[in-house]
């Protein structure tokens, strides 16, 4: 059966996005890192928010722009959205309803990863009790305003248990099973 796994690149003051949604913060810290070149083959399929799926790129104007992982995937990927465009395309499902979306990139997915990409659908698996796995990687910067990885408003604690530390010399990868009470 699929795990769901929020794998994201994050500034070491908690946010996940620059200002705006920008994106190409990223840049600096792209690179090689063997935790994610090993996740890359057992990710099944993509489950994605529309604002992630239509915002910007850290690989804008670079081979790979527009794919996932800077086209070191390819795959099915299934979007949560109300607006579906009207030129669909390939490889892309657009699902108006969170969970009929979850059920089918978990069946795309098979025994692989559901890679979830945005955070406000890595905050609904989580609030759905689905997400399984979380897997941050810490870029050395503070970007001070932009995309939280997790805001709930009032406050929640998600209690995480670290599976692994991974060092690398543009970044640092903390892999954590989600403890489900």
């Amino acid at each position: 059966m699929a795990k769901v796994l929020y794998s994201v690149t994050m500034s070491v003051d908690g946010f996940i996005t620059g200002s705006g949604g920008d994106m190409q913060w990223m840049r600096p810290y792209l690179g090689p890192n063997p935790e994610v070149d090993e996740l890359v083959p057992r990710i099944g399929s993509l489950l994605v928010g529309r604002r992630s799926h239509d915002g910007d790129d850290p690989h804008k104007g670079e081979p790979g722009e527009g794919e996932a992982f800077g086209g070191g995937w390819s795959g099915p990927a299934y979007v949560v959205t109300h607006r579906p465009p009207s030129a669909p395309e390939s490889d892309v499902t657009y699902v108006d309803d969170f969970a009929k979306a979850l059920a089918q990139a978990k069946a795309a997915a098979g025994e692989r990863y559901v890679n979830v990409i945005g955070a406000n659908i890595a905050k609904q698996c989580l609030e759905a009790g689905e997400l399984d796995e979380v897997l941050l990687l810490f870029a050395p910067v503070m970007l001070g305003d932009g995309t939280r990885l997790f805001d709930h408003p009032g406050g929640r604690t998600v209690r995480l248990e670290r599976k692994s530390v991974t060092e690398t010399p543009l970044a640092t990868s903390l892999w954590f099973e989600v403890v489900k009470d």
